[in-house]
């Protein structure tokens, strides 16, 4: 019997800590539930839960240590213990698990870019398609996914295209024998016939045996930046092609007897019309353009609630019955548009999980 009763002592005294423990397993997952349904259309869903869960796992490991039955003096032993492990992760957060955390949410705040962008940092390029807690995908002008932790692209700088448009450009290296604003001509009406807006043309070097040009224009069609500049280029070879200059250094050598006033030009009648291709970007960037798509589809679902929330406002501060009936009608349109683009949602996100 002094056992049994020693054994239901040990057993009371634990019930504050096991409650404590099933009531933090409780809150977090009906917390990550509701911030499932809550943010299904943002982009930023897996973060902000990811990071909610954090926190929620660490007030409630505080809360579990504040019950136990020990002395107050182990109680406060164990929170030392807890804060000095978090002040140890965080001391060497620059190159841990905690630190990728830390920039993850640093590139979150300055929305440098999204998905769905160009970006270059050090030797890769290629398009946002994927934006985690730890690490960002690109994919890159291969079609391969490459994976960058958040802590590399917060130490290093990161080249974004805009949206708005970008540069585009050539070069090319000829001789001193051909007059520059010949050349500049040509380079110009290449770059018009991409087209390319504001063209214009530089020089980048004055070499021993050669002038090295740069055509270049505005792209507002970033999407496009892959095909814009092999036809840039295309431009730039037929343009010169077509009128007698030749793409070769002065300092050309070659085995066999040339005759003379033999050009190094291709026939006229290879120079053709370029034929309409297939764009590439297509191919090469389907999964940063289904992440760009999603990205878009979710920003419009925010709005969405957003409208609903002005309405719904105005519905309750209003006294007009006419008002109040096209106000309840306008949400509900909202409504029925909002569930309609869940669906749209998770079909996507389905297919890009494929």
């Amino acid at each position: 019997m002094e056992l049994l009763k020693r054994f239901l002592e040990g057993a009371t005294a634990l019930l504050p800590a096991v409650a404590a423990i099933a009531g933090a397993i409780v809150v977090i997952v009906a917390v990550r539930f509701i911030l499932q349904r809550r943010y299904s259309g943002s982009s930023s869903m897996r973060f902000r839960v990811q990071m909610f869960t954090l926190l929620l796992s660490l007030v409630g490991l505080l809360v579990v240590v504040i019950v136990l039955p020990v002395s107050d003096s182990l109680r406060g032993q164990l929170l030392s213990l807890i804060g000095i492990l978090l002040s140890a992760a965080i001391a060497l957060s620059s190159t841990t698990f905690i630190g990728n955390i830390m920039a993850g949410f640093m590139l979150r705040v300055v929305r440098s870019f999204r998905s769905g962008d160009f970006i270059q940092v050090g030797d890769s390029f290629g398009k946002v398609s994927e934006r985690g807690l730890f690490h960002v995908e690109i994919q890159t002008e291969d079609r391969d996914l490459t994976t960058m932790p958040n802590l590399y692209l917060v130490t290093h700088p990161v080249k974004v295209i805009r949206a708005s448009g970008t540069i585009v450009s050539a070069e090319v290296s000829l001789g001193y024998d051909v007059a520059r604003a010949r050349i500049e001509k040509l380079m110009i009406q290449a770059a018009r016939e991409v087209p390319l807006e504001e063209p214009f043309v530089h020089i980048l070097d004055l070499g021993d045996f050669s002038v090295t040009y740069r055509v270049a224009g505005l792209l507002v069609e970033v999407k496009h930046i892959l095909s814009t500049r092999s036809r840039l280029r295309e431009l730039v070879l037929d343009k010169l092609h077509a009128d007698g200059i030749e793409i070769v250094s002065p300092t050309f050598m070659n085995t066999r007897a040339v005759p003379e006033g033999q050009t190094f030009i291709p026939p006229v009648e290879t120079i053709r019309a370029r034929e309409e291709k297939p764009a590439p970007e297509k191919v090469v960037f389907d999964k940063a353009d289904q992440a760009e798509s999603l990205e878009k589809l979710r920003e419009r679902y925010e709005a969405l609630g957003r409208d609903i929330e002005s309405a719904t406002a105005t519905l309750n501060d209003t006294e007009n019955p006419a008002q109040k009936e096209e106000l309840t009608a306008k949400i509900e349109r909202l409504q029925s548009a909002r569930q309609a683009l869940i669906d749209v949602i998770k079909r996507k996100e389905e297919e890009q999980d494929q």
